[in-house]
Order: structure tokens, then C-alpha cells, then sequence
């Protein structure tokens, strides 16, 4: 019996990657396959904007193996970094520039983990799903964390797509309605399960393979998940990506605040560097207002959800634990954030 398997990867688009895939079939196997017995596949780079036409072959190299759940039992989704023709890092693999980060560069030694807080909003043609044909819905107000008809949007789309992650085996945690309607969040990150892995390759692989089921799943509805960081102009909240970042030494009761102090004046001293990877359009969304920090601006604060960095209030009270990064977009790549946050932290680049 033959099996498929998903390929996925990141285009060379600018200024924002975006996903592509195609299937592979595969001899049967027990259970998900092993990465190192999945076959390097070739592409053609010159239509996805990585080669030109006379030298267009590209390889992919599975680095990430789940369950698809939307072929079912025996099939799966394989992330792959892209390569050159000679097996080096292609210019547009993110992936791998975090990888030597880890690797090469000492930020394995930190220990670092990570949590995307994933915003999108649901469109119909170009217009929010169920936003009337001319005009506006109500004031936000009674959208956040809503139910009801009148108060949320999509949210069969929302509960397929919870399914399909946690039948794949995502580290998705948590999901809600958001501030604006027809605007929802997942978040990917540590769960406490013995076995997951809450390292930034891991968690970058798995947001991306969740978009990827968020784009698919909308395909049957004929509705578009877009991750604009200021999807409607106006007085409506954007969509963000909060980055919620730990390390050894942040979760160490003996070293965790001082840590995070120390990690906020860092971050402050590069905050225009990281604004530079956090996504595109966070001019129109870090305004000061909607839960923002003014994107030239930095302050951090204990439960201020209009700082950049946010301590959450447990950890205060505790004085170890994470720190919460709100000034990325929704449409910014989690590859290039870790990599920016750790870079910062070890003193790099």
C-alpha cells in the first residue's frame, strides 16, 4: 500500500513568504515515518520566486513529520527546509539561519523556549466574513472571547481546524475569539506533556504547519484566513503574533527575574532591529492604540497590554517564569522572531 506525504515549504516571496506544498507518495510505513527515511524532492524555484529559469531545481529536505489529518490515518505533513542544488541553506531558509544560530552560535546553551499567539481574520471575497455588504458591524466590544451569532464569526472553520491540529499532533494550546469580529488566535507553544519539544525549531515548524492547515481547511469553506498585521483601516484592532519567550535562566527561581530584566534592557538597546523582522505593515498596527506600544517607542510593564514586552502578573508575583513579546505581526515568519530574540540575548549581530 502507498502512502502521501505533504511536502511543505516557504517560498522566496518579498516582503512576506508565503507556504507551498505538493504531494510525494511513499512506500507504506508503521507509524510516522522517520525524517531520515523520507526522500530529499526537488522543485522548480523559478515559480516561486528562489531561481530564475536556466538553473531552476531546488531541493527539499524534510526536517518536521506529522499526521495529516485531512487525508487521514497512513498520510502525512513534512516541512521542509529548501536547499541549493549543492545541499547548502537556500537564501530564503530562514529555518536554517536559526538552526546554526543553535547549533553553532551558543543559543542551544540558553535553553530558549517559545509560544506563538497566532491572530488572523476570516475574509469572504474582500470584505471580514460577516461584515455586512456596506457599512460596519457594531463597535468592538462584544467580540472578545464572544458566543453567540451576532457576536462571533467562523467558528465552525475555527473548530475544524482546532480538530486538524490536535488529530496531527500541533502543540496548539489554546484558541479564542478575538477583539474585532470575524478575528480569532490559536497559540502554539508548551503544554507540559512529557515527550513535546518547546524549542524554537519545533514550535516555528509547528505554527507554520498550522497555518498551512488553517489555509487548507479554509479552501473547503471558500473563506481566506488573512494575517495582516492591520486588516481594516480604522478603529479596529490589528492582528499580532505575542511571542511569549523563556530560558533556563528565566524559569530558574534563583535567576528568573533578574534574567528578565536584563533581557528587557537588551531588547530595548535593539528594538529597531527586531521591529525590522517582526512583520510587514506594523507601522499601521504599533500605533498606541488597540493594545499597542507606538512602534517607535519601548516600554515594558507587569501586565500592560499596551507594552512592548509584557510580564505577565504570576510572574511577577513568582519572580521567574516568561516574558511576552507584543510588538510582532500576525504575518511575521516565528523563524525570524527567535532568531532575532535569541541573537539579542547572546549579545550577536
Amino acid at each position: 500500500m502507498l502512502q502521501q506525504a505533504e511536502y511543505i515549504w516557504l517560498d522566496g516571496r518579498k516582503p512576506l513568504q508565503r507556504l507551498r506544498s505538493k504531494t510525494r507518495i511513499i512506500p507504506e510505513t508503521s507509524g510516522i515515518p522517520r525524517i531520515e527515511d523520507l526522500p530529499v524532492w526537488s522543485f522548480d524555484g523559478s515559480s516561486t520566486y528562489q531561481s530564475d529559469g536556466h538553473n531552476s531545481d531546488l531541493l527539499l529536505q524534510p526536517v518536521n513529520v506529522i499526521r495529516d489529518p485531512i487525508r487521514g490515518d497512513g498520510n502525512f505533513l513534512v516541512m521542509c527546509e529548501v536547499l541549493n542544488e549543492d545541499g547548502t541553506a537556500h537564501w530564503s531558509n530562514e529555518r536554517a539561519k536559526l538552526r546554526e544560530l543553535l547549533e553553532s552560535r551558543g543559543g542551544a546553551a540558553l535553553e530558549p523556549w517559545f509560544g506563538f499567539e497566532q491572530e488572523y481574520v476570516f475574509f469572504d471575497g474582500n470584505r471580514p466574513l460577516g461584515w455586512p455588504e456596506n457599512g460596519y458591524p457594531p463597535p468592538q466590544g462584544p467580540f472578545y472571547c464572544g458566543v453567540g451569532p451576532n457576536q462571533v464569526y467562523g467558528r465552525a472553520i475555527v473548530e475544524a481546524h482546532t480538530k486538524a491540529c490536535l488529530e496531527a499532533g500541533i502543540m496548539i494550546y489554546g484558541i479564542n475569539a478575538e477583539v474585532m469580529p470575524a478575528q480569532w488566535e490559536f497559540q502554539i507553544g508548551y503544554r507540559g506533556i512529557d515527550g513535546e519539544s518547546a524549542g524554537p525549531l519545533n514550535i516555528g515548524d509547528h505554527l507554520w504547519l498550522a497555518r498551512w492547515l488553517l489555509f487548507r481547511i479554509g479552501e473547503d469553506y471558500g473563506v481566506e484566513a488573512v494575517l495582516a498585521s492591520k486588516p481594516v483601516e480604522g478603529d479596529w484592532n490589528g492582528s499580532g503574533q505575542h511571542t511569549n519567550f523563556s530560558t533556563k535562566e528565566t524559569r530558574d527561581p534563583k535567576t528568573g527575574m533578574e534574567a528578565i530584566q536584563r533581557y528587557i534592557k537588551q531588547f530595548e538597546g535593539k528594538h529597531a532591529d527586531h521591529i525590522k523582522v517582526y512583520g510587514e505593515g506594523l507601522e499601521k498596527r504599533l500605533t498606541g492604540l488597540h493594545e499597542t506600544c507606538a512602534i517607535d517607542q519601548f516600554k515594558s510593564g507587569v501586565a500592560d497590554r499596551g507594552a512592548s514586552i509584557r510580564i505577565p502578573r504570576q510572574v511577577a508575583t513568582n519572580g521567574y517564569g516568561y516574558i511576552e513579546d507584543r510588538r510582532p505581526g500576525a504575518n511575521a515568519n516565528p523563524y525570524q522572531i527567535a532568531y532575532r530574540m535569541i541573537a539579542t540575548v547572546l549579545g550577536l549581530d
